[in-house]
């Protein structure tokens, strides 16, 4: 047996796929010559018997005649096996059909079989076990997305994949995505169907059933008549005679509406199929038939505009029995991917015709009907050896094609979900844990729930806010950029004070002086100027106060917000006691600005302060002086005149403004940060407390809104979703 093993591996047999089993998934046994009976010493013994019995005309080729006396074509990997027995001659036909091809049929079904348990099970496997999940909700999986325009043969195709009759007729016959889930399984003579729409699911126990339900369920979901809806219809199976597959069957392409369909029907049936499509998960059957002009097929055009390389396009062609004669070498052409070129290639069917359905051909004859119409073909039989030909390598390249994908497409998955994943996670911190349940566990939540709230805004209130609520920049930056604006007013107020200082020190000089004599400076004058000053610097602060406010209040209630959502009277609550400690501590903070205020009427500064700058400031003005002016001064009488007795006061009040100004800059920030900042966020978080004292409301506090609660039991079951695919992932690799 290991010595024929080893011969059919010579002979390339078991990587051809024209005689594998119809989906290459399970084994048949050949009944009357079982495979360890048979060693090939003993089949070239047998068929030379045979052939010694046989008045059939001979060649000297390992060729082989039918029953009607006609060659029979014999694989060249069936040659070279014969040849590699020690027989070289015409082989009998009913030796090869019931001997030699289901020898090695089994064979090759023992290799592909091996094979497929090791590489493509686990493939399909890991996409079932993620669809049982119900990831299809959070993130696309790839499948096998079946368009064409009306009448194309779609359903034909599916049925041939599946075993089963679907919707057929005229004009729209698929008005809902039909997701078609064919499952493989080892048991002969089963057959399991699940048809799932609507949260409702029905066990479907014959084939026979499947079309009158599909129909019902389009009905409910798209109401009796033309129309089409999104919803989508799942059908699974599992049977011996399917592939492993899931394919979703698209809505014909409509040109024109007719009857009652809506005028705008084609874009609804455009909008659809893109959506589905266009997802790089997705490979795109396009289904077209024979007898049409390709380049002007809709449904390629559109395959085409969202996978212009072809990477994710098969293209499948149907009714090859009703193309015109002489035409059959364009068809050949496209498959040879000579016409409009797609990366995947195209394959060839027949499946039945309305004339078949007519006379009760069922599908497993229509198979067979299929093989004979291919290997018969003059033009069309060189396909089936290139495996270009018959529902059979359909099934088989679609597997084929789904599984590399799924490898393709995993790395990235892998990655999506991880970042899926933190997402989720982030977003349920935002809703938090939800209330529990019990009075002893609630209590210790509230307490939590303030707890942190307190030390949220006392953070704040230092500069120390959690990234959480940093809303572009810090509360203490915004509070900052403020203060520094105080600053820049009150210079620009002293370079304007500066501008306007000499035409007011004579105005006050004509109104205040009384019987000093000209020379002597006039203290009245000195503090009038002063104190009109600081009456003018009174209301800008006053205004710097509120805007400094209403920022810290608008953080406190971000605050707020995010550790009191989903429970509105709480949030409530503290909003109630924000606002109430908002005006109280406005109103400390003017009051104490108001006082300041007064304390500025009263000029003051250490005499060593003032001295200092005084000299300072004189400095500066002997220095700005030009030559000619030094040598002037020096000249004239010691006796003051009365310029320069305005001059000696403008000095003074310069000098004192200065001094008055740098204490405003940093009394009038300090006043609004105790105030507005510190003792506002202490404040807080006492008068919280005060809540818990209240036994009677907690539960009233506790109350949680039901939006919230329904969107935190939602991304609890999306992120287990997601966790256990992700562990799945972990247990393959």
């Amino acid at each position: 047996m290991l010595s024929c093993e080893m011969r059919l591996a010579g002979s390339g047999l078991t990587s051809d796929p024209t005689y594998k089993s119809h989906y290459g998934l399970c084994i048949w046994p050949h009944q009357k010559y079982p495979w360890h009976a048979v060693c090939p010493q003993d089949m070239s013994d047998q068929i030379r018997r045979k052939k010694k019995l046989s008045h059939s005309p001979r060649n000297n080729s390992a060729g082989s005649r039918n029953t009607d006396n006609n060659p029979v074509s014999l694989h060249p990997a069936i040659r070279k096996f014969l040849q590699a027995g020690g027989f070289s001659g015409e082989l009998p036909p009913e030796l090869e059909q019931t001997y030699l091809r289901p020898l090695i049929q089994q064979a090759m079904d023992v290799a592909l079989y091996s094979h497929y348990e090791e590489e493509v099970r686990p493939c399909i496997d890991l996409i079932d076990h993620l669809r049982s999940l119900g990831l299809e909700k959070d993130l696309s999986l790839p499948a096998i997305a079946v368009i064409g325009d009306q009448s194309s043969g779609k359903s034909s195709v599916l049925e041939a994949l599946s075993g089963v009759s679907l919707p057929r007729g005229t004009g729209i016959v698929t008005r809902c995505p039909l997701e078609l889930k064919l499952k493989n399984v080892k048991e002969k003579d089963v057959w399991t169907g699940f048809i799932t729409y609507n949260n409702h699911r029905q066990e479907l126990t014959d084939p026979s059933e499947v079309e009158q339900e599909i129909r019902i369920a389009q009905d409910i979901i798209a109401g009796k008549g033309v129309g089409i809806s999104h919803e989508l219809i799942s059908l699974q199976i599992e049977a011996s005679n399917v592939p492993d597959l899931t394919l979703i069957d698209l809505p014909g392409i409509a040109r024109v509406a007719v009857g009652k369909q809506p005028l705008n029907i084609g874009d609804q049936i455009k909008q659809l199929i893109k959506s589905f499509i266009e997802k790089q998960e997705t490979i795109n059957l396009v289904v077209v038939p024979c007898n049409v002009d390709i380049a002007t097929t809709e449904a390629l055009k559109m395959a085409q505009e969202v996978d212009p390389s072809g990477e994710r396009t098969v293209g499948i062609l149907t009714k090859p029995d009703l193309v015109d004669k002489g035409t059959e070498k364009t068809v050949v052409e496209i498959i040879q991917n000579q016409v409009v070129e797609l990366k995947k290639g195209y394959i060839v069917v027949k499946c039945r015709g309305q004339q078949d359905i007519n006379e009760k051909l069922t599908l497993r004859r229509a198979l067979e009907k299929e093989k004979v119409f291919f290997e018969e073909h003059q033009h069309f039989r060189f396909l089936i050896d290139e495996g270009k030909a018959s529902i059979p390598c359909l099934a088989k390249r679609l597997t084929s094609e789904l599984v590399d994908h799924i490898k393709k497409w995993l790395p990235k998955f892998e990655k999506e979900l991880s970042d899926r994943i933190y997402t989720i996670t982030q977003e349920l911190k935002y809703y938090g844990e939800g209330v529990p349940d019990t009075e002893n566990e609630k209590i210790t939540f509230l307490i939590q729930k303030i707890n942190t709230f307190g030390q949220h805004v006392v953070s704040l209130a230092l500069g120390e806010e959690p990234e959480t609520f940093i809303q572009k920049e810090r509360c203490y930056s915004k509070v900052r950029k403020e203060f520094q604006q105080w600053k820049v007013y009150l210079n620009h107020a002293l370079h304007q004070f500066q501008c306007d200082l000499k035409n007011n020190v004579c105005a006050y000089e004509r109104m205040y002086r009384g019987r000093e004599l000209p020379g002597f400076t006039n203290y009245k004058t000195f503090e009038a100027i002063i104190k009109q000053q600081v009456c003018r610097l009174e209301q800008p602060a006053m205004l710097k106060l509120k805007n400094i406010t209403e920022i810290v209040h608008e953080s406190f209630m971000a605050i707020a917000l995010h550790n009191f959502n989903g429970v509105p009277n709480l949030l409530k609550a503290s909003k109630m006691k924000m606002e109430e400690l908002k005006k109280k501590q406005e109103r400390h903070a003017v009051s104490q600005l108001r006082i300041q205020f007064k304390l500025e009427d009263i000029v003051y500064s250490q005499d060593s302060n003032y001295s200092d700058n005084l000299e300072l400031k004189a400095t500066e003005e002997y220095r700005e002086q030009t030559p000619d002016q030094n040598s002037l001064t020096s000249k004239m009488s010691t006796s003051k005149s009365k310029e320069e007795s305005i001059q000696e006061m403008s000095t003074h009040v310069d000098t004192y403004y200065k001094i008055m100004s740098d204490r405003l800059a940093d009394q009038v920030p300090l006043i609004i940060r105790y105030y507005m900042m510190q003792e506002f966020a202490s404040n807080l978080q006492v008068q919280m407390l005060e809540l818990l004292q209240n036994r009677q409301q907690i539960e009233e506090y506790l109350e949680e809104e039901k939006t919230i609660a329904e969107k935190r039991r939602t991304l609890k079951n999306k992120l287990d979703r997601l966790s256990k695919a992700q562990v799945h992932l972990l247990d393959l690799a």
